[in-house]
């Protein structure tokens, strides 16, 4: 998987926005909704890690994110 591949599919992305908001969504938030979503997930596997397993959890996001907080 390469750095820049964009992990949202941007046509349900830039419908939810526009729906919810009634906004327009500019070119460059799927790459950094990814950006955001990867550290989101390498906090999770570490977390995961930390407990000894091999799959990560919803419980392991929940504490990421907290620990952002």
């Amino acid at each position: 998987m390469s750095n820049d591949e964009v992990l949202v599919v941007v046509s349900k992305l830039k419908n939810y926005i526009k729906s919810s908001a009634g906004m327009n969504t500019s070119g460059n938030v799927p790459a950094k909704l990814s950006e955001i979503i990867k550290g989101l997930c390498q906090d999770a596997v570490e977390h995961a890690k930390k407990d000894g397993r091999k799959t990560v959890m919803d419980r392991d996001f929940a504490s990421s994110s907290s620990d952002a907080m």
